[in-house]
């Protein structure tokens, strides 16, 4: 054999080699994604140690949800979190599938969505997952269709389509449990309504087979518009939600609008309203007279007390409804012709 010939073939044999080797290096730096394969490969075993997750956008909102003792935290807002939506978000991101693989140039992520949301002109929700072990991170792009959307691991290059689509809310009053409490109709006796301004009434009645509520000491000359006009004000804590939550503060309004529900069977609730610019708040005291409802006053004031919640204006204005919504107007009398 030449000496030509030998250098040739050690020269193709560095070629192979050095080929071998740059494609290595390639798949380990951005290993393509296959099919089927999960996005973020070790949260499914990591599922029951994630402590804390934490979505943040572009436009600079964020949410923080921490794992107690007690269960989840809102941590913005310091109040227990809706479990349900935390544990949707969970199995999601730990059953989120590569259907195809997109691109690994960072010039295109906006194209999908999955750029760094360290911009202002960001469009994708960057969510992490915090363990003891690691933190998994996925940045959450652009949907497409009604199952999959476009995401990409923060450790890679390479961005995919993945199912199931991802939806995750930054604002952290999305995050809170909605339930503040549901008290039916059919267990309320009578309600006081103390307003702000105007008389105060009490709608009741003496037996749960009593359809309609009275009002006492309706004022002289006037009447109820209809037989069951009171019935809603006793129906006002019927799965009654909050829309935001925050501690009460030090200093007590100047002249708030008061609620009394008491039920038949010894629990009262005292609501006190207060507006604030064009938000209502409420806070809930609840007692109990009977020893059947003593556990559940009992818990509620443990998650109520020293919070004011915010409710929705409709919520707000007929749970504190001046009497005279309820009376029939006062037809004018028509004045007859003068001298």
């Amino acid at each position: 054999m030449t000496g030509r010939r030998v250098g040739a073939l050690i020269v193709a044999a560095l070629v192979v080699i050095l080929l071998g080797l740059w494609l290595s290096s390639r798949r380990n730096a951005n290993p393509v994604s296959e099919a089927g394969q999960p996005v973020l490969k070790t949260l499914k075993a990591q599922l029951n140690e994630v402590t804390e997750i934490r979505a943040a956008r572009g436009d600079g909102s964020q949410v923080t949800l921490k794992k107690q003792p007690t269960g989840w935290v809102v941590a913005e807002r310091e109040y227990p979190a809706d479990a349900g939506k935390v544990r949707k978000l969970l199995i999601d991101l730990s059953s989120l599938a590569t259907v195809e693989a997109k691109t690994s140039d960072p010039t295109k992520y906006s194209q999908l969505g999955v750029e760094d949301v360290t911009s202002p002109a960001a469009t994708g929700t960057r969510i992490e997952l915090v363990t003891p072990e690691k933190v998994n991170g996925v940045i959450v792009g652009k949907t497409s269709g009604m199952k999959s959307g476009y995401v990409r691991a923060t450790d890679l290059k390479q961005s995919v389509l993945a199912t199931p689509q991802i939806t995750v809310e930054t604002d952290p009053k999305r995050w809170i449990e909605p339930t503040l409490v549901d008290i039916p109709e059919s267990r309320i006796k009578e309600v006081e309504v103390l307003p702000a301004s105007g008389l105060a009434y009490r709608v009741t009645r003496e037996k749960k087979e009593q359809t309609d509520f009275t009002v006492p000491g309706v004022p002289k000359g006037r009447e109820l518009s209809s037989p069951s006009v009171a019935n809603p004000v006793a129906g006002e804590l019927t799965a009654l939600t909050l829309t935001d939550v925050r501690k009460t503060p030090a200093e007590a309004p100047a002249k708030p609008e008061r609620a009394v529900f008491r039920t038949f069977d010894g629990l009262e609730i005292q609501v006190q309203g207060v507006k604030d610019g064009d938000r209502h708040f409420v806070s809930l005291t609840p007692v109990s007279s009977a020893k059947e409802t003593a556990s559940e006053a009992q818990t509620l004031d443990a998650r109520t007390k020293g919070w004011q919640f915010e409710i929705p204006a409709y919520k707000y204005d007929a749970m504190f409804k001046p009497l005279e919504e309820l009376l029939a107007k006062v037809e004018e009398k028509k004045k007859g012709p003068g001298k």
